[in-house]
């Protein structure tokens, strides 16, 4: 009897992959003789998608902007995803478990994939920090539910 059948919850990773990577150097090589300290800017972004029936799509895309006064040094913009199998899991496990348990199994590949092609580029790395994907989904509840008490109010 399958795990499907019996009812039973089921989470599998059925793959992990790159989704899309792009590398930007719009003021090279001119750029390479200025003077000054890099300012990166970092942004995190999540997308799920239902593919099929209990087969979801997780995507933890970074942006990484480095500027030298003012001028762009290099962007980085790289989506990692997974697929996962999501099977009998009650209701109200399934954002959880969407929005924290999957990023944070894909998120070391971002991380390593950013790292690496900005290596690549002949400068340093740019190592992205540990993310506690708990908090930000406790923080956009919070500000859902803020949000909804205000339209109440209204």
């Amino acid at each position: 009897m399958t795990d499907q059948a019996n009812g039973q919850p089921t989470f599998n990773i059925q793959r992990i992959y790159l989704k899309d990577l792009s590398l930007e150097q719009p003021n090279s090589p001119k750029i390479l003789t200025e003077q000054g300290q890099p300012q990166v800017d970092v942004q995190l972004n999540l997308a799920a998608e239902e593919v099929t029936d209990g087969l979801f799509e997780i995507v933890v895309t970074a942006t990484v902007t480095t500027k030298v006064n003012d001028k762009v040094l290099f962007l980085v913009e790289a989506k990692q995803a997974g697929l996962f199998e999501i099977r009998n899991v009650p209701q109200e496990q399934m954002q959880p478990i969407i929005a924290i348990a999957c990023p944070q199994i894909v998120y070391p590949y971002l991380r390593a994939t950013v790292a690496d092609v900005i290596n690549r580029t002949g400068f340093p790395p740019v190592h992205l920090t540990e993310v506690n994907f708990q908090a930000m989904y406790e923080a956009q509840l919070q500000q859902a539910n803020a949000g909804a008490g205000q339209a109440l109010n209204s």
